[in-house]
């Protein structure tokens, strides 16, 4: 028997050092001095050092790790280094809106910043993986400290419903997820991801067999859940309105991430754009009509944006969609597609953490995120507040002054159309004005006459308007200057 010796870059690894050392100071933090600021002080001060680590390696080149001769399972290159990134800033914006949840007392401080520090340690890895068993396990690490989170508030009876949903739903769609896995590595004998594409490029016997298309098919089908992709979607509404708001917030953005991230990472380098393509674009055109549809006849504000969440999932997937026409079309095309896939995942990222800010800033402190009336004229009061919020729910929407959504938008019509998909272009022009309705409604529910009577009164915490400022800021930057964000995908 011949040994394989893998190696090991420890400075390839530090990223997911650093992130899983969060979490465990987290825990010696509660239990040796128990005091809540102290916790989330070590939370918020690990994240940002994942966050700083994660840039650092990622801007130092491609560096593989526990590499045999197929492959690499772990690689660190410049999307590694930017999802990381994202995943740590994501976990300390969400710390900033939880101050008012954690003061309420019935969420335990301790349980709550571990298990998000766990979840920014899936995010992290999910970002490097480069084989599918690493790939799967870092995105149920990712995952499965988000039920217990979803259900983890005291005596919610809403919350427990949304963890039980949740659970029950994700269960059943890793299993679809495992069971396409087992089947492709039944028909190639790899686990790799490139060298998987290798064995399935065009002319491969191995296209022609059912099994390959099953086990294709299950495999996009499962990770569309962790994106909300109808007919994947009926768990995100109700989780999201279940859960506490910052809960919420990290669920519509930093697990939606995980499930760009890991659809790119198949599509891109093991799964043949024959089989994904027409898969995906089905799942964009129904994802984005009905997420629209839908919203238009919300009337809370956390389950108008879970649905608005499952219609900008549609356009995240729609150049994934068109791989199959862009294969013919030359390399070009296809780094277009994957482009635009990464910087509308990035800005929708940046506004719906913003959006979902403003709900915190704009709601008492623990409570629910309301109904969309409650919001009259809460703009008027909190003017610095409402114009962001207002200029997240614009860039959502994808008008200026809302650049960032803009240009996102500008960039998968513009990469549909180089991969000769302008009939999904058309689809998603069409659902991008149908979406205005319900944006432009909310917005000017923000500034309209009268009280909001369900806002606060008081004045939001400061460390929530610094997370509501910073997420704004950085997307108004990027959609000035978006050369900035794409010359890292």
């Amino acid at each position: 028997m011949t040994s394989v010796v893998q190696s090991v870059d420890n400075v390839a690894l530090l990223p997911a050092y650093l992130a899983a050392g969060t979490a465990v100071l987290v825990l010696l933090a509660d239990l040796l001095v128990a005091r809540p600021r102290v916790t989330v002080g070590t939370a918020a001060s690990g994240a940002l050092a994942t966050a700083v680590g994660a840039a650092l390696v990622g801007a130092g080149g491609e560096r593989g790790t526990f590499c045999v001769p197929d492959g690499c399972s772990y690689l660190a290159d410049d999307r590694a280094g930017l999802v990381g990134v994202l995943f740590a800033l994501l976990t300390l914006g969400v710390l900033a809106l939880s101050g008012p949840l954690l003061r309420d007392g019935r969420v335990p401080v301790g349980e709550y910043c571990f298990l998000l520090a766990c979840s920014m340690t899936g995010g992290v890895v999910l970002g490097a993986a480069g084989d599918l068993i690493t790939l799967v396990v870092a995105l149920e690490t990712l995952t499965l400290p988000l039920y217990v989170l979803v259900g983890l508030r005291r005596g919610s009876r809403a919350g427990a419903e949304a963890a039980v949903t949740f659970f029950v739903v994700s269960v059943v769609a890793t299993s679809v997820t495992l069971l396409g896995a087992a089947l492709l590595y039944a028909v190639t004998g790899r686990l790799h991801l490139r060298p998987l594409g290798s064995a399935l490029t065009a002319g491969s016997d191995l296209l022609d067999l059912p099994l390959t298309t099953v086990a294709v098919t299950l495999l996009v089908l499962g990770l569309a859940f962790k994106v909300a992709a109808v007919p994947f979607h009926a768990w995100a509404p109700a989780t999201y309105d279940g859960a506490p708001v910052p809960v919420a917030a990290y669920l519509s953005t930093a697990s939606k991430l995980g499930g760009v991230v890991a659809l790119l990472a198949v599509v891109q380098y093991a799964l043949p754009a024959t089989v994904t393509g027409p898969v995906l674009a089905l799942l964009a055109v129904a994802t984005m009509t009905v997420g629209n549809l839908v919203a238009l006849r919300q009337r809370r504000m956390v389950r108008l944006l879970a649905w608005s969440s499952v219609a900008q999932a549609g356009y995240i997937l729609a150049p994934l969609g068109a791989l199959a026409l862009a294969a013919g079309r030359g390399a070009d095309a296809r780094t277009a597609a994957y482009a635009a896939v990464v910087g509308y995942a990035v800005f929708f990222v940046l506004l719906e953490f913003a959006a979902f800010a403003g709900v915190v800033a704009l709601r008492p402190a623990g409570a629910d995120g309301g109904t969309v009336a409650d919001y009259r004229g809460a703009a008027r009061r909190h003017r610095w507040v409402g114009a962001a919020f207002g200029l997240a729910l614009i860039g959502l929407a994808g008008l200026p002054p809302g650049l960032a959504g803009l240009f996102a938008k500008v960039t998968v019509v513009r990469a549909l159309t180089t991969g000769g998909a302008g009939w999904l272009a058309l689809v998603v022009a069409l659902n991008a004005v149908l979406g205005l309705a319900y944006y432009l409604r909310v917005t000017a529910t923000l500034y309209a006459p009268g009280d909001a009577a369900g806002t606060t009164g008081t004045r939001p915490t400061r460390a929530v308007t610094v997370a509501l400022a910073a997420a704004t800021a950085v997307a108004v930057l990027l959609g000035f200057a978006p050369q900035l964000l794409l010359g890292l995908v």
